[in-house]
């Protein structure tokens, strides 16, 4: 009996743990253009989220325009 009284605590720090290193994931198309924006992307547009949680629209950088991706993790590719 002692021994889950001991191991209830641990369990739930951990849970507690892995809940908190989740990367974080723009939960609107407005925060996933907020991180587009440090980079120099300009005129963001046709963002939308797809079933992986990723976002995905097209931005002007440099004057080229480019298919953009905001991965969850926070991490922005371009095309």
């Amino acid at each position: 009996m002692t021994r889950l009284l001991f191991a209830l605590p641990l369990i739930a720090f951990a849970g507690a743990a892995v809940a908190q290193s989740k990367p974080p994931n723009p939960p609107t198309a407005a925060a996933a253009q907020m991180r587009l924006e440090p980079l120099h992307y300009k005129a963001v547009h046709d963002l939308h989220r797809g079933p992986d949680g990723q976002w995905t629209g097209k931005a002007t950088q440099n004057g080229v325009e480019k298919n953009v991706t905001v991965h969850p993790d926070g991490s922005v590719t371009a095309r």
